[in-house]
């Protein structure tokens, strides 16, 4: 149950932050019929979700080969981890209402897959994030942390949207803004685990 929750609530900070997912979700709930909301919704899950097996699984299965690899993407991963918090305490709230929304559904298909799938960046986090908790897991729980994971992505994205056909004249910049902070303060304590691991593994 530990690790099933550290899984949620890592997934829960990595996903809730607003970036080009949450504003395609947003807008699309803002701006369209409850139904095409949700569509969009668990399309965007799907290829999240998919995204983070990939990410943990194999650069997981690659680092149990390598003990040194294996330590230095821990070491790695936690600056990165960190990084990527104290950016998001930083950064301001901005609901964009240019994103398109109105197009057809195979096209929400292919813009959640490019946007998710043919994002570098993206791809490097989350190798180097998930792959990094992978390390610091005893054997055998990988699969507890990985569905606390996708849990979080169905949560948050299903929760968002509901919450916003049913409240949208409340979302504001100012709201973003806290979800950024507390969203950011949390990744940047799994960052500091995540480095006390590497510390425990190397004395």
């Amino acid at each position: 149950m530990k690790y099933l929750l550290q899984g949620l609530t890592m997934g829960l900070a990595y996903v809730a932050p607003i970036g080009l997912q949450n504003l395609f979700v947003i807008n699309t709930a803002l701006t369209q019929k409850r139904s095409r909301a949700f569509i969009t919704a668990f399309i965007v899950i799907f290829f999240d979700v998919t995204l983070a097996l990939a990410c943990f699984f194999g650069i997981g299965s690659i680092m149990e080969k390598s003990k040194l690899l294996e330590r230095g993407i821990l070491l790695v991963g936690s600056f990165i981890v960190i990084y990527i918090g104290i950016g998001l305490v930083k950064a301001k709230g901005s609901l964009n209402n240019s994103t398109e929304v109105n197009i057809p559904l195979i096209k929400v298909v292919t813009t959640a897959c490019v946007v998710t799938w043919f994002n570098p960046q993206a791809i490097i986090d989350g190798s180097m994030m998930l792959g990094a908790f992978r390390a610091s897991l005893p054997p055998g729980e990988g699969m507890k942390f990985i569905s606390g994971v996708a849990f979080a992505s169905c949560m948050w994205f299903i929760g968002m949207t509901i919450f916003i056909t049913c409240f949208s004249s409340k979302i504001t910049e100012k709201v973003l803004r806290i979800i950024n902070i507390v969203c950011g303060a949390v990744i940047i304590f799994y960052g500091i685990k995540l480095f006390y691991s590497f510390i425990q593994m190397v004395i």
